[in-house]
């Protein structure tokens, strides 16, 4: 074995000459794709199950138009829909995160409402506006983080962890409460839900969370945020040997899901004048049947935030009509239950056809 020579490397295609022509295409030139037209862009927004979730939302506008006539077509019920659908929608946003990055998070309802109570004291109102968001914001973070630091480091498994503080905010929050109302008093959180505070005819909480939609999707679709979430939720062990922080990634999928929290409280106080301890009642099953619908994996690693709006508009437009039809709210509640079953059956079966 001689260490002076070198051997010659092998022969390989050079990078600086060009490849050898290939055979001519029916001499018009190198193949190229089809042009890029409105049907290609469009696909690249919207995929077969977006579109079909709009042919529901489609179908059930025509219901309503059937059953309930006027009372459906009027522009006060159709902002009351896009109202209703704002505060659990921004849930479901920080929801989506959680599920496509293999998580569930069991507390968001409980979080909405110690938030809701906390930041609808005397002394916190007593800071106004900028000292209610504040703290809306810092309880929905603080128990996301907990959630976070639980699930994570603990290691706990997020169901456990997230019951664990469901019941834990739920008890807060009526400790602070003594389970009577807490009435809001500062005028500039009031007029954000009075008509005349309206842009065009479209509420502020409606902008909102057209506002938080888009920046939620920006941040899954456009990000390394985004990215890794996606990753964790498909394979943490080849998301960890790839290089990504995977605890660090699920701490800040809960502390994401808990600001989300955070912001609905400040609405939903909004919209109700009010800080209750039963804000928020079963706003995760809520949450978690919209992400569903809307394509979201129990799973993991597959989910869009579009889709899961539309869910949430589904689910409003639901309700809304049982509402205008005099259905009991026991129908309701059974009519989520079955579309929840059949958004799942539908899901496994479309993962059987893959596989």
């Amino acid at each position: 074995m001689t260490t002076g020579a070198t051997s010659e490397p092998a022969p390989t295609a050079s990078l600086d000459k060009p490849a050898p022509p290939g055979p001519p295409s029916g001499g018009h030139g190198p193949e190229r794709g089809p042009a890029p037209g409105p049907r290609l862009a469009l696909g690249r927004f919207l995929d077969l199950h977006t579109l079909s979730l709009l042919a529901v939302l489609a179908a059930l506008c025509v219901i309503g138009a059937v059953t309930a006539g006027d009372n459906f077509l009027t522009t006060s019920n159709l902002q009351l829909v896009l109202v209703q659908a704002s505060v659990i929608g921004v849930v479901t946003v920080g929801m989506t995160f959680v599920m496509i990055g293999g998580g569930i998070d069991l507390s968001v309802g409980a979080i909405v409402a110690l938030a809701s109570v906390w930041c609808t004291t005397v002394a916190t109102q007593e800071f106004g506006m900028a000292g209610m968001v504040f703290c809306a914001l810092a309880v929905g973070v603080g128990c996301g983080l907990v959630n976070g630091v639980l699930i994570a480091y603990g290691p706990m498994v997020p169901f456990v962890a997230t019951l664990a503080m469901m019941v834990s905010a739920r008890g807060l929050a009526l400790e602070i409460t003594g389970g009577s109302t807490q009435m809001v008093t500062v005028d500039s959180v009031l007029d954000l839900g009075r008509r005349d505070s309206y842009v065009l005819g479209v509420p502020p909480l409606v902008i909102m969370f057209a506002v938080i939609t888009a920046l939620g999707w920006v941040l899954l679709n456009r990000t390394t945020f985004g990215r890794r979430t996606v990753a964790v939720g498909g394979n943490a062990e080849a998301a960890r040997l790839a290089g990504i922080a995977v605890k660090r990634q699920r701490l800040l999928l809960y502390a994401l899901s808990g600001l989300c929290c955070g912001i609905a409280a400040f609405m939903l106080v909004v919209l109700s004048g009010s800080g209750q301890n039963t804000n928020g009642n079963l706003y995760e099953l809520n949450s978690i049947a919209a992400a569903i619908i809307g394509g979201t994996l129990l799973t993991g690693g597959r989910g869009t935030i579009i889709g899961s709006v539309l869910g949430v508009l589904v689910f409003t437009l639901i309700t809304n009509l049982f509402v205008l039809n005099n259905v009991e709210s026991a129908f309701q509640q059974i009519a989520t239950g079955a579309i929840v079953v059949a958004a799942v059956l539908l899901q496994r079966r479309s993962a059987r056809q893959q596989t």
